[in-house]
């Protein structure tokens, strides 16, 4: 767990993880109408699209 060595790194993995989590759970309108497979993929394309 080389990168994990202060609080914020390991604060910044735990909120992506839980953010990647709760577009697999359809808990965002993000990728909603995309089948579940394809679910993160389209979310992370949405985001990129956004910015």
């Amino acid at each position: 767990m080389r990168g994990l060595k202060t609080d914020i790194t390991a604060r910044t993995v735990i909120a992506g993880h839980a953010f990647i989590q709760n577009i697999r759970r359809d808990h965002y309108e993000l990728a909603a109408d995309s089948p579940p497979q394809l679910r993160v993929a389209t979310a992370l394309d949405e985001l990129a699209q956004a910015v």
